[in-house]
C-alpha cells in the first residue's frame, strides 16, 4: 500500500518538475527576441538554439568534420573563433547604423557556438 503512494507521489513530482523544465525552456527559447530582454534567459534561450541546431547537424552530417586528434582543441578554439566574428558583425553592423541583434555580441554568440560544438562532440560519431 505504501509503495503505490510512493509511486503516485513520485509520478506527481516528476510530472510538475517536467512539465515546469518545458516551461521555463519554452520562456527561454522566446527570451533572445524580448525587448529588453532578461539576460540569463536569453543566454538559455540562445544555449537551446545551439543545441537545437547542433542535433539538427547531426542529421545532416553525423560523422565528425573535424579529425579525433583536434576534436577537443576544436571544442575550445571554435566558439571562441565564432564569438568573435559574432563581435566584429555587431560592430560592423552598428557602424553601418543597422540594428544590432543580441547575437551579434561575443557572449550570446560563444554560448550559441559552444552549446553546437557540445552536441557535436559527444554525439558524433
Amino acid at each position: 500500500m505504501l509503495e503505490i503512494v510512493f509511486e503516485i507521489v513520485g509520478e506527481f513530482i516528476l510530472q510538475v518538475l517536467g512539465e515546469a523544465l518545458v516551461e521555463l525552456g519554452l520562456h527561454s527559447l522566446g527570451e533572445p527576441f524580448r525587448r529588453p530582454p532578461n539576460p540569463w534567459l536569453a543566454a538559455l534561450g540562445y544555449a537551446l538554439f545551439g543545441a537545437i541546431l547542433g542535433g539538427l547537424s547531426l542529421l545532416a552530417f553525423p560523422n565528425n568534420l573535424v579529425p579525433e586528434a583536434w576534436r577537443v582543441a576544436n571544442l575550445v578554439a571554435t566558439p571562441v573563433a565564432v564569438g568573435g566574428v559574432m563581435a566584429g558583425m555587431g560592430a560592423w553592423r552598428a557602424r553601418r547604423g543597422q540594428p544590432v541583434l543580441r547575437i551579434d555580441k561575443f557572449a550570446y554568440g560563444f554560448l550559441f557556438a559552444l552549446a553546437l560544438a557540445l552536441v557535436r562532440y559527444f554525439f558524433a560519431a
